[in-house]
């Protein structure tokens, strides 16, 4: 019995040892839900803890309309004391055939599109994303809205 309870709270600790810990979401909506080139949404938070690592996200709202498997964005990010540095990237939000990656209710789809490739240090300060799409259309349609997500890996 008591191996068995030593068991039992050590899968319990296994399985709440890498929750996550909200710090930082916030989305921009869009005008008809059309996302034009021109409109950069920007995203200000604050890092205070230094100590623990951080996963960042992009996060996409669109309709089922959406007539792309992806979407291409440049992302800009302005770091306490340093230049702000410009990255390109590609969004799957579909597997071709199969339908949408995210989480949906009735007709909308929410994606959380992991930005780091593993969890990293943040410095304290304040932080700055922009947001700008770079597809093919200047009106991208059938897009709700796009924000950025930050939360705190618990090891």
């Amino acid at each position: 019995m008591r191996v068995f309870r030593l068991v039992t709270v050590f899968s319990c600790l296994l399985i709440t040892a890498c929750n996550t810990i909200d710090v930082y979401e916030k989305r921009t909506p869009f005008t008809n839900f059309q996302w034009n080139t021109a409109n950069k949404p920007t995203f200000n938070f604050t890092i205070t803890d230094t100590i623990p690592y951080y996963n960042i996200y992009v996060v996409i709202r669109h309709e089922d309309a959406y007539h792309f498997n992806n979407l291409w964005l440049n992302v800009t990010t302005k770091a306490p004391g340093s230049a702000p540095v410009n990255q390109q990237l590609e969004l799957i939000l579909a597997n071709n055939g199969k339908g949408w990656l995210g989480s949906g209710i009735d007709d909308i789809y929410t994606h959380r599109v992991r930005i780091t490739n593993a969890p990293i240090k943040l410095k304290a300060g304040d932080y700055q994303f922009t947001l700008q799409q770079t597809m093919r259309e200047n009106l991208l349609q059938s897009v709700l809205d796009a924000g950025i997500r930050v939360e705190k890996v618990a090891l």
